[in-house]
């Protein structure tokens, strides 16, 4: 299961971001001689005008092979290396784009199909056989206060319930305009070891368009989260956290057993991760190709092939060297 689930996830990052570089391609003329996804031998083929489409065994990444790409392809107008800069950037740029844009998508699909938590105290269901469900609290009630003092978010009263431990505690809540007060005694959780009562927060689902706004919302927040925190790497505010493919392997393999729209937020998460990672300028990413066009701008013209092969040549050392330390720090933290 946490096999296909990885496959399922990686696939769906990987042929989002390709289709993004795919499309532009093709709208700006490019000719693109193969669209593939994974990496070895092909599996699948399929020729579709000038372009070969092809699954390849692993499915691990994939790719769109254009036309004076990896070396010029003089007088030819449909070459990539012959489109003006603006057109080779938006082609490059359209990838990490396509990441954020499936971000986008999935969080308001889950927002669609799930809702979002109410900030409000408000039930959204109630555990079977839970001190909740034996006081009689049911899905709907709001609830007022815990111990004579007012709660006004759903944070505040989980703070109150935790705070008592398993003391018994007066829950006041609304019902249809009535107001009603019970007693209970919290249970504590044997993973958390906190106290609780057993109910579950309310959501409230929204119609697609403004599915969408949140989903672009989240996306926005979890974007300006992640470079927060780069930034404190690099300034050495806190210790570098970076999760390789074993470790991305087993946080699909556990988010996987709790459900599929679980699962399609931490793709959502990933393929944010993805689209920043792709926009550092370390050649053979996208980020380090808009380095090369930002460079041929400002000179007014490209740099030499062996030039950027060298370039190329150590943006791959420094990606193995990269995928080395990430994969060496997953395993150990998964023996430990």
């Amino acid at each position: 299961m946490t096999a296909l689930a990885f496959i399922f996830t990686f696939g769906l990052l990987t042929i989002a971001h390709e289709v993004g570089h795919f499309t532009v391609a093709k709208l700006a003329g490019i000719r693109v001689e193969e669209f593939g996804i994974g990496f070895g031998p092909s599996v699948v083929t399929a020729w579709r005008g000038e372009t070969l489409y092809s699954l390849r065994l692993l499915p691990l990444g994939g790719f769109v092979k254009m036309s004076g790409e990896d070396a010029p392809v003089p007088d030819d107008d449909r070459a990539f290396n012959n489109k003006p800069v603006l057109c080779r950037l938006a082609v490059i740029a359209a990838g990490p784009f396509m990441n954020l844009l499936l971000a986008i998508l999935l969080f308001a699909l889950i927002f669609f199909l799930v809702g979002i938590p109410e900030r409000a105290p408000l039930v959204g269901a109630v555990l079977e056989g839970s001190p909740a469900a034996e006081a009689g609290l049911a899905a709907g009630d709001r609830v007022l206060s815990i111990n004579g003092e007012e709660v006004a978010s759903w944070e505040e009263m989980v703070a109150a319930i935790q705070d008592s431990g398993t003391e018994v505690i007066a829950v006041r809540f609304a019902r249809q305009g009535e107001i009603i007060t019970v007693e209970l005694r919290p249970e504590i959780d044997p993973d958390s070891g906190i106290g609780y009562i057993g109910i579950q927060r309310g959501m409230r689902r929204y119609r697609i368009l403004t599915s969408l706004y949140y989903g672009f919302v989240q996306t926005v927040a979890i974007l300006a989260f992640i470079i927060a925190r780069l930034g404190e790497m690099l300034t050495g505010q806190i210790a570098p956290e970076i999760t390789g493919p074993v470790g991305i392997v087993q946080a699909v393999g556990e988010v996987v057993r709790t459900g599929l729209l679980n699962l399609l937020s931490l793709a959502a998460i990933l393929s944010i991760n993805i689209a920043l990672f792709n926009l550092f300028p370390i050649p053979m990413l996208d980020g380090g190709q808009i380095l090369f066009l930002g460079l041929e701008a400002l000179r007014k013209k490209p740099l030499k092939p062996e030039q950027e092969g060298f370039l190329r040549f150590v943006g791959i050392l420094f990606l193995l060297f990269l995928l080395v330390v990430v994969t060496y720090r997953d395993i150990s933290r998964l023996l430990l």
